[in-house]
């Protein structure tokens, strides 16, 4: 080819980088748009948790007043109990048993030395413990637990 035939940008390298960017927006947004469809889509079908049922509370009465097994020295318990469930139809069956209930919790409290009741990790430990006799007896009765928490509502040591 001769020079006069060349036009004056045929040494310049053809300037195709708008195209790249413009392709490289356009895929962007079409990954983020159908990221968010599909994301969207698995929110709306994940299922709705129900909120929970309101706590209905039953003071196990009267205060529970146990000598402590340390042999050393008379040592006391006294610990007021509270129970706590969600279902209304529960309230009967601990009405119906609370002498059994009664019962195992003195057993499970006066079996305690005063020196493992001192800190709080003593006394959740005591509270697990109390609450899985508590639904022992109910799962025996009705087929389930029927009580979720435990509580203690005063705790004193002598």
């Amino acid at each position: 080819m001769s020079e006069a035939n060349k036009t004056p940008n045929a040494d310049k390298p053809k300037r195709r980088w708008p195209l790249f960017l413009a392709l490289a927006v356009a895929l962007a947004g079409a990954g983020g748009g159908g990221a968010w469809w599909w994301f969207g889509r698995a929110q709306a079908e994940a299922p709705k948790r129900a909120a929970p049922k309101p706590a209905i509370y039953h003071a196990l009465e009267p205060t529970f007043v146990v000598n402590l097994a340390d042999p050393d020295a008379p040592r006391y318990l006294q610990v007021e109990v509270q129970l706590m469930t969600r279902d209304p139809e529960v309230q009967p069956v601990i009405d119906l048993h609370t002498p059994r209930i009664r019962n195992r919790l003195l057993l499970l409290f006066s079996q305690q030395y005063s020196t493992n009741l001192r800190t709080r990790a003593d006394k959740e430990r005591l509270q697990r413990e109390a609450l899985a006799e508590v639904q022992a007896i109910l799962k025996a009765e009705t087929g389930k637990p029927g009580v979720e928490a435990l509580y203690f509502t005063s705790f004193v040591t002598q």
